[in-house]
Protein backbone atom coordinates (compact mmCIF):
# COMPACT_ATOMS: atom_id res chain seq x y z
CA UNK A 1 0.00 0.00 0.00
CA UNK A 2 1.56 3.33 -0.83
CA UNK A 3 2.34 5.48 2.10
CA UNK A 4 4.34 8.24 0.15
CA UNK A 5 4.28 10.09 -2.76
CA UNK A 6 7.05 11.95 -3.98
CA UNK A 7 7.49 14.50 -7.56
CA UNK A 8 10.70 15.28 -9.00
CA UNK A 9 10.05 18.65 -11.60
CA UNK A 10 12.71 18.12 -14.29
CA UNK A 11 13.58 21.76 -15.35
CA UNK A 12 16.30 20.35 -18.32
CA UNK A 13 15.02 19.64 -21.99
CA UNK A 14 17.51 17.75 -22.85
CA UNK A 15 15.91 13.58 -23.84
CA UNK A 16 18.98 11.65 -23.12
CA UNK A 17 19.50 12.70 -20.07
CA UNK A 18 15.77 12.99 -18.98
CA UNK A 19 15.67 9.09 -19.56
CA UNK A 20 18.88 8.53 -17.68
CA UNK A 21 17.05 10.17 -14.62
CA UNK A 22 14.12 8.17 -15.30
CA UNK A 23 15.81 5.05 -14.95
CA UNK A 24 17.54 6.39 -12.15
CA UNK A 25 14.38 6.97 -10.29
CA UNK A 26 13.15 3.77 -10.81
CA UNK A 27 16.23 2.02 -9.09
CA UNK A 28 15.60 4.32 -6.52
CA UNK A 29 11.89 4.44 -5.51
CA UNK A 30 11.40 3.07 -1.88
CA UNK A 31 8.59 0.81 -0.47
CA UNK A 32 5.34 1.45 -0.08
CA UNK A 33 5.66 5.22 -2.13
CA UNK A 34 5.63 6.44 -5.86
CA UNK A 35 7.46 9.33 -7.42
CA UNK A 36 6.05 11.39 -10.12
CA UNK A 37 8.55 12.70 -12.50
CA UNK A 38 7.06 15.18 -14.62
CA UNK A 39 9.73 16.03 -17.57
CA UNK A 40 10.01 17.85 -20.92
CA UNK A 41 11.89 17.58 -24.22
CA UNK A 42 12.81 19.61 -26.93
CA UNK A 43 12.21 19.15 -30.20
CA UNK A 44 12.36 15.11 -29.85
CA UNK A 45 10.91 11.78 -31.09
CA UNK A 46 10.96 8.98 -29.19
CA UNK A 47 10.56 5.53 -29.82
CA UNK A 48 9.60 2.45 -28.33
CA UNK A 49 12.11 -0.39 -27.32
CA UNK A 50 11.39 -2.40 -30.19
CA UNK A 51 10.60 -0.10 -33.23
CA UNK A 52 12.65 0.34 -36.19
CA UNK A 53 13.50 3.92 -35.60
CA UNK A 54 14.03 4.37 -39.72
CA UNK A 55 10.16 3.41 -40.71
CA UNK A 56 8.98 5.74 -37.74
CA UNK A 57 11.31 8.66 -37.81
CA UNK A 58 12.25 11.10 -40.51
CA UNK A 59 16.34 10.79 -39.12
CA UNK A 60 17.82 13.13 -41.46
CA UNK A 61 14.98 15.57 -41.60
CA UNK A 62 14.77 15.77 -37.00
CA UNK A 63 18.85 16.07 -37.34
CA UNK A 64 18.71 19.01 -39.48
CA UNK A 65 16.78 20.84 -37.45
CA UNK A 66 18.09 20.47 -34.29
CA UNK A 67 16.11 17.70 -32.72
CA UNK A 68 17.24 14.43 -31.86
CA UNK A 69 15.63 10.85 -31.93
CA UNK A 70 15.98 8.58 -29.13
CA UNK A 71 14.94 5.30 -27.80
CA UNK A 72 13.48 4.67 -24.51
CA UNK A 73 13.30 1.33 -22.61
CA UNK A 74 9.20 1.05 -22.63
CA UNK A 75 7.19 -0.83 -25.65
CA UNK A 76 4.80 0.92 -28.23
CA UNK A 77 4.84 3.44 -30.42
CA UNK A 78 6.82 6.59 -31.85
CA UNK A 79 5.76 9.91 -30.13
CA UNK A 80 6.77 13.61 -30.79
CA UNK A 81 8.23 15.99 -27.71
CA UNK A 82 8.35 19.45 -28.50
CA UNK A 83 8.15 22.19 -25.32
CA UNK A 84 3.74 22.41 -25.91
CA UNK A 85 4.43 18.38 -24.53
CA UNK A 86 4.44 17.29 -20.32
CA UNK A 87 5.82 13.73 -20.11
CA UNK A 88 5.47 12.33 -16.69
CA UNK A 89 6.27 9.19 -15.52
CA UNK A 90 4.96 7.06 -12.20
CA UNK A 91 8.01 4.74 -10.95
CA UNK A 92 6.65 2.78 -8.28
CA UNK A 93 6.98 -0.93 -6.73
CA UNK A 94 5.23 -3.69 -8.87
CA UNK A 95 3.88 -4.72 -5.74
CA UNK A 96 2.07 -1.32 -6.09
CA UNK A 97 1.95 -0.70 -9.32
CA UNK A 98 -2.00 0.01 -10.32
CA UNK A 99 -2.55 1.52 -13.93
CA UNK A 100 -5.76 2.30 -13.39
CA UNK A 101 -5.23 4.26 -10.38
CA UNK A 102 -2.03 5.93 -11.95
CA UNK A 103 -4.51 7.20 -14.76
CA UNK A 104 -6.95 8.13 -12.20
CA UNK A 105 -3.83 10.82 -11.79
CA UNK A 106 -4.53 12.27 -14.77
CA UNK A 107 -7.89 12.33 -15.06
CA UNK A 108 -8.56 13.74 -11.69
CA UNK A 109 -5.87 16.89 -12.90
CA UNK A 110 -7.87 17.64 -15.59
CA UNK A 111 -10.97 17.27 -13.63
CA UNK A 112 -9.56 20.30 -11.72
CA UNK A 113 -8.36 22.14 -14.72
CA UNK A 114 -12.51 21.87 -16.22
CA UNK A 115 -11.17 19.58 -18.71
CA UNK A 116 -13.57 16.52 -18.67
CA UNK A 117 -11.57 13.42 -19.81
CA UNK A 118 -11.63 9.60 -20.85
CA UNK A 119 -9.63 6.61 -20.47
CA UNK A 120 -9.92 4.94 -23.86
CA UNK A 121 -8.67 0.83 -24.18
CA UNK A 122 -5.36 0.62 -22.39
CA UNK A 123 -2.94 2.58 -23.41
CA UNK A 124 -4.81 6.63 -24.59
CA UNK A 125 -6.81 8.92 -22.77
CA UNK A 126 -9.04 10.93 -24.87
CA UNK A 127 -10.86 14.79 -24.11
CA UNK A 128 -13.25 15.65 -26.28
CA UNK A 129 -12.98 12.08 -28.09
CA UNK A 130 -9.28 12.94 -29.33
CA UNK A 131 -6.29 11.84 -28.01
CA UNK A 132 -4.69 13.80 -25.67
CA UNK A 133 -2.36 11.49 -24.13
CA UNK A 134 -0.46 8.03 -24.46
CA UNK A 135 0.83 5.93 -22.50
CA UNK A 136 3.72 3.11 -22.32
CA UNK A 137 4.85 1.04 -19.37
CA UNK A 138 7.86 -1.07 -18.10
CA UNK A 139 8.75 -3.53 -15.82
CA UNK A 140 12.36 -4.42 -14.29
CA UNK A 141 12.66 -6.68 -11.65
CA UNK A 142 10.86 -5.50 -8.23
CA UNK A 143 10.09 -2.21 -9.75
CA UNK A 144 7.71 -0.58 -12.46
CA UNK A 145 6.82 2.70 -14.62
CA UNK A 146 4.16 3.98 -16.58
CA UNK A 147 5.20 6.62 -18.51
CA UNK A 148 3.00 9.11 -21.09
CA UNK A 149 2.61 12.50 -22.65
CA UNK A 150 0.31 15.53 -21.98
CA UNK A 151 0.13 17.37 -25.27
CA UNK A 152 -0.62 21.16 -24.17
CA UNK A 153 0.35 22.86 -27.07
CA UNK A 154 2.35 20.89 -28.86
CA UNK A 155 3.07 22.28 -32.64
CA UNK A 156 0.92 19.66 -33.86
CA UNK A 157 2.70 20.37 -37.48
CA UNK A 158 5.62 18.68 -36.58
CA UNK A 159 3.97 15.32 -36.11
CA UNK A 160 3.67 14.78 -39.70
CA UNK A 161 7.02 16.13 -41.07
CA UNK A 162 9.28 13.90 -38.26
CA UNK A 163 6.60 11.09 -38.18
CA UNK A 164 5.76 10.31 -41.64
CA UNK A 165 7.02 6.65 -42.39
CA UNK A 166 9.04 6.71 -45.54
CA UNK A 167 7.43 6.05 -49.02
CA UNK A 168 10.09 3.85 -49.88
CA UNK A 169 8.84 -0.53 -49.27
CA UNK A 170 10.32 -0.95 -45.78
CA UNK A 171 9.71 -4.87 -44.23
CA UNK A 172 10.28 -5.02 -40.71
CA UNK A 173 10.08 -6.77 -38.01
CA UNK A 174 9.73 -3.68 -35.60
CA UNK A 175 6.62 -2.54 -34.52
CA UNK A 176 4.90 -0.03 -36.38
CA UNK A 177 2.88 2.98 -35.05
CA UNK A 178 -0.22 3.54 -36.01
CA UNK A 179 -1.29 7.64 -35.57
CA UNK A 180 -4.95 8.15 -34.15
CA UNK A 181 -6.26 12.20 -33.85
CA UNK A 182 -5.16 14.12 -31.22
CA UNK A 183 -5.87 17.35 -29.16
CA UNK A 184 -4.41 19.62 -27.38
CA UNK A 185 -5.00 20.27 -23.97
CA UNK A 186 -5.30 24.15 -24.22
CA UNK A 187 -7.57 23.77 -27.76
CA UNK A 188 -10.37 23.19 -24.52
CA UNK A 189 -8.95 25.70 -21.99
CA UNK A 190 -6.95 28.45 -23.99
CA UNK A 191 -5.04 29.95 -20.69
CA UNK A 192 -3.75 26.69 -19.80
CA UNK A 193 0.57 26.62 -18.81
CA UNK A 194 2.23 23.89 -18.15
CA UNK A 195 3.21 24.81 -14.59
CA UNK A 196 -0.93 24.77 -14.19
CA UNK A 197 -1.13 21.37 -15.49
CA UNK A 198 2.14 20.53 -13.49
CA UNK A 199 0.42 21.92 -10.23
CA UNK A 200 -2.61 20.17 -10.62
CA UNK A 201 -1.34 16.69 -11.16
CA UNK A 202 0.71 17.08 -7.86
CA UNK A 203 -2.59 17.97 -6.18
CA UNK A 204 -4.78 15.05 -7.91
CA UNK A 205 -1.64 12.59 -6.54
CA UNK A 206 -2.79 13.93 -2.67
CA UNK A 207 -6.55 12.85 -3.81
CA UNK A 208 -6.09 9.85 -5.40
CA UNK A 209 -3.35 8.37 -3.24
CA UNK A 210 -4.35 9.72 0.04
CA UNK A 211 -1.31 11.29 1.49
CA UNK A 212 0.87 14.50 1.37
CA UNK A 213 3.25 14.59 -1.34
CA UNK A 214 6.66 15.84 -0.73
CA UNK A 215 9.68 16.77 -3.24
CA UNK A 216 12.67 14.51 -4.23
CA UNK A 217 15.21 16.27 -3.13
CA UNK A 218 18.48 16.37 -6.03
CA UNK A 219 20.83 14.93 -3.61
CA UNK A 220 19.00 11.97 -3.64
CA UNK A 221 20.51 11.82 -7.43
CA UNK A 222 23.04 9.61 -8.08
CA UNK A 223 25.03 12.22 -10.68
CA UNK A 224 27.69 9.85 -11.86
CA UNK A 225 25.02 6.62 -12.69
CA UNK A 226 23.25 9.39 -14.37
CA UNK A 227 26.08 10.11 -16.41
CA UNK A 228 25.98 6.33 -17.48
CA UNK A 229 22.87 5.65 -18.63
CA UNK A 230 22.83 9.17 -20.30
CA UNK A 231 25.62 8.04 -22.59
CA UNK A 232 24.23 4.85 -23.57
CA UNK A 233 20.54 6.52 -24.43
CA UNK A 234 23.04 8.89 -26.15
CA UNK A 235 25.01 5.70 -27.82
CA UNK A 236 24.51 4.94 -31.74
CA UNK A 237 24.16 1.41 -30.57
CA UNK A 238 21.21 1.79 -28.67
CA UNK A 239 19.70 4.41 -30.37
CA UNK A 240 20.19 2.75 -33.80
CA UNK A 241 22.01 -0.32 -33.18
CA UNK A 242 19.14 -2.67 -31.61
CA UNK A 243 19.06 -6.23 -33.34
CA UNK A 244 15.55 -5.29 -35.33
CA UNK A 245 16.62 -7.31 -38.73
CA UNK A 246 14.95 -6.08 -41.71
CA UNK A 247 14.46 -4.97 -45.42
CA UNK A 248 14.90 -1.97 -47.47
CA UNK A 249 14.42 -1.42 -51.17
CA UNK A 250 14.16 1.60 -53.61
CA UNK A 251 13.24 2.05 -57.09
CA UNK A 252 13.80 4.93 -59.24
CA UNK A 253 14.48 5.75 -63.17
CA UNK A 254 17.55 7.49 -63.76
CA UNK A 255 18.46 9.41 -67.48
CA UNK A 256 21.15 6.34 -67.39
CA UNK A 257 18.86 3.55 -66.42
CA UNK A 258 16.30 2.58 -63.70
CA UNK A 259 17.84 0.98 -60.47
CA UNK A 260 16.28 -1.32 -57.88
CA UNK A 261 18.22 -1.15 -55.24
CA UNK A 262 17.39 -3.57 -51.89
CA UNK A 263 19.31 -4.23 -48.60
CA UNK A 264 19.23 -6.18 -45.83
CA UNK A 265 20.25 -4.10 -42.68
CA UNK A 266 20.68 -5.25 -38.87
CA UNK A 267 22.00 -3.58 -36.01
CA UNK A 268 22.05 -0.19 -38.06
CA UNK A 269 24.50 -1.53 -40.78
CA UNK A 270 23.92 -3.07 -44.05
CA UNK A 271 25.04 -6.25 -43.83
CA UNK A 272 24.37 -6.84 -47.77
CA UNK A 273 23.04 -4.95 -50.84
CA UNK A 274 21.83 -6.21 -53.81
CA UNK A 275 21.20 -3.74 -57.23
CA UNK A 276 18.85 -4.98 -60.45
CA UNK A 277 19.10 -2.42 -63.08
CA UNK A 278 19.62 -2.28 -66.85
CA UNK A 279 21.96 0.62 -67.10
CA UNK A 280 24.47 -0.46 -69.85
CA UNK A 281 27.66 -0.27 -67.05
CA UNK A 282 27.15 -3.46 -65.37
CA UNK A 283 30.29 -3.75 -63.87
CA UNK A 284 29.60 -0.22 -62.05
CA UNK A 285 26.27 -1.02 -60.67
CA UNK A 286 28.26 -4.10 -59.15
CA UNK A 287 30.72 -2.03 -57.32
CA UNK A 288 28.23 0.18 -56.05
CA UNK A 289 26.74 -2.92 -54.83
CA UNK A 290 29.73 -3.75 -52.67
CA UNK A 291 30.48 -0.39 -51.77
CA UNK A 292 27.35 -0.54 -49.70
CA UNK A 293 27.92 -3.37 -47.95
CA UNK A 294 28.88 -2.95 -43.89
CA UNK A 295 28.02 0.92 -44.06
CA UNK A 296 25.58 2.05 -41.64
CA UNK A 297 22.73 3.02 -43.08
CA UNK A 298 20.80 6.63 -43.62
CA UNK A 299 20.98 8.95 -46.22
CA UNK A 300 24.09 10.60 -44.86
CA UNK A 301 26.17 7.63 -44.68
CA UNK A 302 25.26 5.72 -47.68
CA UNK A 303 26.10 9.11 -49.42
CA UNK A 304 29.53 9.77 -47.87
CA UNK A 305 30.23 5.61 -48.43
CA UNK A 306 29.64 6.30 -52.31
CA UNK A 307 31.23 9.19 -52.48
CA UNK A 308 34.60 7.25 -51.83
CA UNK A 309 34.24 6.20 -55.70
CA UNK A 310 35.63 7.35 -58.71
CA UNK A 311 33.65 10.40 -59.83
CA UNK A 312 30.47 9.50 -61.67
CA UNK A 313 27.13 10.79 -62.98
CA UNK A 314 25.68 7.79 -62.13
CA UNK A 315 27.22 7.81 -58.75
CA UNK A 316 26.16 11.69 -58.65
CA UNK A 317 22.61 11.10 -59.61
CA UNK A 318 22.04 8.27 -56.94
CA UNK A 319 23.83 9.99 -54.62
CA UNK A 320 20.98 13.35 -55.13
CA UNK A 321 18.29 10.67 -54.73
CA UNK A 322 19.50 9.30 -51.24
CA UNK A 323 19.98 12.72 -50.08
CA UNK A 324 16.56 13.44 -51.13
CA UNK A 325 14.82 10.76 -48.82
CA UNK A 326 16.21 12.35 -45.54
CA UNK A 327 16.73 8.65 -43.83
Amino acid sequence: MIKQTYYYLQDKVEPCYNLAVEQHLLESVPTEACILYLWQNQRTVVIGKNQNCWKECKLQQLSDDGGQMVRRLSGGGAVYHDLGNLNFTFLIRKQDYDISRQLEVILQALLLLGIPAEKSGRNDLLADGRKFSGNAFYESGDYAYHHGTLMVNVDRSQLGKYLQVSAEKLASKGVSSVQARVVNLNELKPDLTIKELQQALLQAMEIVYGCPIQPWQEEKLDLAQIAIYQAKYASDEWRLGRPIPFSWEMSHRFPWGEIQLQCEVNRGKIQQSNIYSDAMDGELIEKIAEQLQGCAFGSKAMVARLAEMPVRAEIDDLCQYLTGLQM
